[in-house]
């Protein structure tokens, strides 16, 4: 099945309130889909309030970027999705993982010292979905995206998942081609394409620090796509064809830039 494109941005809150509201309008009036915010705790407002505005703001919808799985209980945070779900009336998406590198440390830092493993996040982000679909009952679905690497983690995508992002780096086309056709066979999930880097440049939280750029670049890395945007039109579109994917995150930094490659082939 050969979904539609949508677009989303990625849009943390790194100005003043004022400076970001008009940012959020201005990437509705750009064409696209979804704003997403990242779980980056005490650097910005949390997740909920900070989608709450965006939605009172537009019309966009909203969601997490994603959700990092051992931050939180898993019915608190299955009830702020509901919550979001409801206050904007369908619009809310929550995305979750089980954790970017490093988040061991961040961790420690807060004061958790039994630091949950691997097999551990995952169930927790089984349980956190189950007690969404319990919170939303039988009239309500809250579409769940969820950001994989390993097997096991593809698995319970393949499950639970209305949306699916790899957590890609430097892999070339061929191994994410490979990566998406084995996951299709199991799943028929939207998936989505985080793609940090345009030309030299990289979304603000949307890779970690010390990414090579060049190294991407030359490895035809999925992760990167070219400035111009006609070509990069071309490029999303081969993706789409070749691999599946027809949901496409960019960093707000390029959200105006790119509005015209969301114009030419949003919805189609």
């Amino acid at each position: 099945m050969t979904r539609p494109f949508r677009f989303g941005v990625v849009a943390p809150l790194m100005t003043d309130v004022a400076t970001w509201r008009d940012r959020v309008r201005r990437i509705a009036d750009g064409g696209y889909s979804t704003l997403l915010v990242p779980d980056f705790p005490l650097t910005q407002p949390a997740p909920a309030p900070l989608l709450a505005t965006a939605a009172a703001l537009t019309d966009l919808r909203v969601g997490t970027w994603v959700y990092a799985s051992p931050f939180r209980p898993a019915w608190l945070t299955a009830w702020e999705a509901h919550s979001l779900s409801r206050l904007t009336e369908g619009r809310f998406e929550m995305g979750m993982g089980t954790g970017r590198p490093g988040i061991e440390d961040e961790l420690r830092g807060y004061g958790v010292p039994d630091v949950p493993r691997p097999s551990e996040r995952l169930e927790h982000i089984r349980q956190t979905v189950a007690r969404l679909r319990e919170y939303d009952g039988p009239d309500r679905h809250t579409p769940v995206a969820m950001a994989v690497i390993g097997p096991r983690a593809q698995a319970l995508a393949a499950e639970v998942a209305d949306t699916v992002t790899f957590v890609l780096g430097d892999q070339p086309r061929a191994e994410v081609a490979r990566l998406t056709s084995e996951f299709r066979a199991h799943s028929d999930a939207e998936l989505a394409l985080a793609v940090p880097v345009i030309g030299t440049k990289v979304g603000a939280h949307m890779a970690g620090p010390g990414i090579d750029t060049a190294a991407l670049h030359a490895a035809d890395a999925m992760t990167v796509l070219p400035d111009d945007p006609a070509a990069a039109a071309e490029e999303i579109q081969r993706r789409r064809e070749e691999m599946g994917f027809s949901y496409f995150v960019f960093g707000a930094d390029f959200a105006e830039k790119f509005a015209p490659v969301v114009a030419k082939l949003a919805g189609q």
